[in-house]
């Protein structure tokens, strides 16, 4: 089986598994291969890097836990007006075997248009808060702090805290929004 990253006609990524690089083109080539997102029959393959399996990669790969790379990402918005509760969002896909005789994109569409629709969602997120709250990076919670206490102006503002940070700000009654943050797109 060979995995291919996918892009359509609007730019939408997903990942494809074919049994070989000519049976990606005939189902190509048949309109078989549709953009979970927008339903785009216009596919090809996206540029990528070769998977090595590395002995180091294999040792990280058994470490890395899903929440744990969530929470090192995390984006932190702590609003003027209001905070919200300090909850954590994430997606959760459900893997199934692969129907031999279905198309790639037909097998794993209901999942796959649920999760495309969820990061696009996301991603019109994260836009805003960049595009509407000030990056204040590392120092997300001595600035939180200042605004909260009243030392700063209050001001829209997000960053990178650790768990711990979270939780000290948390115990001084400091409420704050804790998002998973995508890399950019490409």
């Amino acid at each position: 089986m060979i995995k291919y990253q996918l892009i359509c006609d609007l730019t939408h990524e997903f990942e494809g598994w074919f049994q070989t690089s000519a049976a990606f083109d005939v189902q190509n080539e048949a309109g078989l291969i549709t953009c979970p997102v927008c339903d785009s029959v216009t596919v090809r393959r996206a540029l990528m890097t070769p998977n090595l399996a590395s002995p180091k990669r294999r040792r990280d790969d058994v470490r890395r836990l899903p929440m744990a790379e969530t929470g090192h990402q995390a984006g932190t918005i702590a609003p003027s007006s209001q905070a919200a509760s300090g909850q954590t969002a994430s997606a959760h896909v459900a893997a199934s075997k692969p129907d031999p005789s279905k198309p790639a994109s037909a097998q794993a569409a209901p999942s796959q248009a649920a999760l495309g629709e969820a990061i696009a969602q996301l991603r019109q997120l994260q836009r805003k808060v960049k595009s509407e709250c000030r990056d204040v990076g590392t120092d997300f919670a001595t600035v939180v702090r200042k605004i909260h206490y009243g030392d700063s102006e209050p001001e829209n503002i997000y960053g990178h805290s650790s768990a711990e940070e979270r939780e000290s700000l948390a115990d001084e009654g400091i409420d704050i929004v804790t998002l998973p943050w995508l890399p950019p797109e490409h």
